[in-house]
């Protein structure tokens, strides 16, 4: 069996090299989750990058998708690096370059628009006094939804499937079942990990584990208090049966939340085989973390 020696091989990669993109998705606990991650840049020896898209749109164009690629990964001098933004998934090797480490947050559907849609009008806590886009329309989700508005169409649910189907048109195509199948897929092929944001520290839990070298020190960090907490959207009125009933009605809905459902589900089953046997206390004994494979056979032998 192959386990010691100067000759077995590491169970770590060039931690140097680290580059992780966390396309963020709006409303789902990513800036919680950012304020972890600037805490512990400077201890754990990482950059960490906002990718700030004109015009608050989530696409980019095919130019600075290929500008993109080459420069995260040519960026020497930000390596390691937590690359964060609100754009929707890119497909590196397309473009002729390394998939970074994708991570993700997903938010129930429906949560995540109400949310959003007062947010829009009264901001959260963590900024209080900001002026908001909706500022002064005092129009509840419930009113939004009789009057047929705009911010609360149920178009507006085609969000969470788009970030992960990425560039393509038909990605865009609220509905289309083929951008929920690419979704899927992108999830389960392309992405580290995708948490939900109402187990957003088991997220972190787990991506302590998983990659220390950017990581170590998470938990320690939120237990403290001074970094975590979910911001609360302001004066957020929960919405009647008969919205609740009359959005689940439709097809967006029933495809956005099969998609949350699947991450969900995803998500349990990484965390339940991750972390199972983990002591509580990873910061001290994570090294002793231990693998349930080995080598053996391997042939010829290294001088």
């Amino acid at each position: 069996m192959i386990g010691q020696g100067r000759n077995a091989p590491t169970a770590e990669w060039n931690s140097r090299d680290t580059v992780v993109l966390y396309n963020r998705i709006p409303k789902t606990g990513s800036t919680s989750f950012m304020g972890i991650v600037y805490d512990l840049c400077r201890s754990n020896h990482f950059n960490v990058i906002h990718v700030n898209i004109s015009r608050n749109n989530h696409y980019m164009s095919l130019w600075d998708q290929l500008h993109f690629a080459q420069n995260i990964s040519n960026w020497v001098q930000r390596k390691p690096a937590v690359y964060h933004g609100h754009v929707v998934y890119i497909n590196f090797k397309r473009l002729g370059a390394k998939n970074p480490i994708y991570i993700n947050v997903v938010r129930d559907p429906l949560e995540r628009l109400i949310s959003y849609y007062y947010f829009l009008r009264y901001g959260d806590d963590f900024r209080p006094y900001l002026s908001r886009r909706r500022k002064g329309n005092n129009e509840t989700f419930d009113q939004c939804i009789r009057r047929g508005g705009k911010d609360c169409n149920v178009s507006n649910l085609w969000l969470q499937i788009p970030f992960f189907c990425g560039h393509s048109a038909d990605c865009r195509i609220p509905g289309n079942p083929w951008a929920l199948s690419k979704a899927k897929e992108t999830l389960l092929n392309d992405y580290l990990l995708v948490g939900i944001t109402e187990e957003l520290e088991d997220f972190v839990l787990v991506l302590e584990v998983a990659l220390p070298s950017i990581f170590a020190g998470a938990m320690e960090t939120i237990k403290s208090g001074a970094k975590f907490s979910l911001r609360k959207t302001l004066n957020k009125v929960a919405p009647s049966g008969e919205t609740l009933s009359l959005m689940r009605e439709n097809n967006i809905w029933k495809m956005e939340q099969e998609f949350y459902e699947f991450a969900k589900r995803q998500f349990h089953f990484v965390k339940a085989q991750f972390l199972n046997g983990i002591p509580s206390s990873i910061g001290t004994q994570r090294k002793r973390y231990p693998v349930a494979y080995h080598y053996e056979k391997v042939k010829p032998k290294l001088e």
